[in-house]
C-alpha cells in the first residue's frame, strides 16, 4: 500500500509538471522566465508532491526489501497511462495499454 501511495504521490508531480510545462511557453535562460515559473502554481506544486514521494520512498527503503519494493513502482506506468488520458486528454493505442498490462503482471509477479 505504501509503494501505491508512493507512485501515486510520484505520478502527480509528473502530471503537474507536465501542465506546467505547456503552460511555461518557449525556454529563455533568463531570471524573468525563472521568476514567471515559480508564479506558475503548476510548477511549485509538482515540487510539493515530488518531495512528498521522495520522504515516502525513504521510508520505505528503510523498512523493506529492495528486491520487492523496487519492482513495484512500475505501478506508476499504469498511473501514467491513466493520468494522460483522464487529465492531459492524451490518446493512446492499444499496444500501449499492452505494454502496461505486461508491466502490472510481473509486479503480480513479484508480490508473490
Amino acid at each position: 500500500m505504501l509503494v501505491l501511495t508512493q507512485s501515486v504521490l510520484l505520478c502527480a508531480g509528473q502530471v503537474m509538471l507536465k501542465i506546467a510545462m505547456n503552460r511555461a511557453g518557449t525556454f529563455v535562460m533568463s531570471a524573468a522566465y525563472l521568476r514567471g515559473q515559480l508564479t506558475n502554481w503548476w510548477f511549485p506544486g509538482c515540487g510539493v508532491f515530488f518531495v512528498a514521494a521522495g520522504l515516502l520512498w525513504m521510508y520505505i527503503l528503510k523498512h523493506y526489501p529492495f528486491s520487492q519494493v523496487y519492482p513495484l513502482t512500475s505501478v506508476t506506468f499504469l498511473l501514467g497511462m491513466v493520468a494522460a488520458v483522464l487529465f492531459l486528454h492524451e490518446q493512446t493505442e492499444w499496444q500501449q495499454w499492452l505494454g502496461v498490462a505486461f508491466i502490472i503482471i510481473g509486479c503480480m509477479l513479484v508480490v508473490k
